[in-house]
């Protein structure tokens, strides 16, 4: 064994076989989502715009379109385009693995809870794209939503590699919202920097913005994620516990 991994060894919390089951966790789960995918695709494109239609209606009686707005406002800058643009395509696995390794060699006590309520989250949520697939804003233009990753993205939801891995009517509850709320609470309470704490407390609110200003989910989904996130992390944790008296 060389110097180099003799010393990767030594820092790994328990061990290479602890580390590749991990990994498999993560295989297991998108597995899990192709196979969700797959039910979701099959004869559910008319309940995915039926239900896509249901949301735009319900936030219009509410008077509440504001994902239309932040589109306006990023159609106006190239740079925004491109912030939300790269932050919609890397936050729901890029960011989400690296802050998943960062925690399980730098704030390993934290890791299985952190692993566990994104596994129950996700769960959660594709679930809910069997029993109530959604269509996205993107696929609404007659709404005035637009398609700003098809507009001005070489990499676009049409991409082969995307089409194959990705569900189209997975709108509602918003995986994104999600898994970015799990990562920034989970990343702020573990890292020691006020300004790191900050920076990844902003992580949530900011991939919120770019997924609507994308046209990729509705204010309504990213509450539904949110709540998903809050019914997982209760799943885990279960704070209830700490609540209960103790005995004399």
């Amino acid at each position: 064994m060389s110097q180099y991994a003799a010393t990767l060894t030594r820092r790994l919390p328990r061990g290479w076989a602890h580390l590749g089951l991990q990994f498999a966790f993560w295989i297991g789960f998108y597995l899990a989502y192709q196979l969700a995918r797959g039910v979701a695709d099959h004869g559910g494109t008319a309940t995915a715009f039926a239900n896509g239609e249901w949301v735009i209606e319900f936030q219009r009686r509410l008077g509440s379109m504001a994902e239309l707005t932040l589109q306006r406002g990023v159609e106006g800058s190239a740079l925004l385009i491109q912030a939300t643009s790269v932050t919609y395509w890397l936050s729901q696995f890029a960011v989400v693995g690296i802050a998943l390794l960062w925690v399980y060699f730098k704030a390993h006590d934290h890791f299985y809870g952190f692993r566990n309520t994104l596994i129950v989250g996700n769960l959660i949520g594709l679930v809910g794209y069997v029993l109530v697939p959604t269509a996205p804003p993107r696929m609404f233009p007659e709404a005035g939503f637009i398609d700003t990753l098809a507009a001005h993205s070489s990499v676009n939801h049409s991409s082969t590699f995307v089409a194959f891995s990705s569900n189209p009517y997975a709108a509602m509850p918003s995986l994104h919202a999600l898994d970015s709320l799990i990562v920034s609470v989970v990343m702020a309470t573990v890292v020691r920097s006020r300004w790191a704490k900050l920076l990844w407390l902003a992580w949530a609110p900011w991939v919120w913005f770019s997924v609507m200003a994308t046209g990729n989910h509705f204010w309504l989904d990213i509450a539904a994620g949110v709540a998903v996130a809050a019914l997982a992390a209760a799943i885990v944790y279960r704070p209830w516990r700490r609540l209960r008296p103790r005995a004399a």
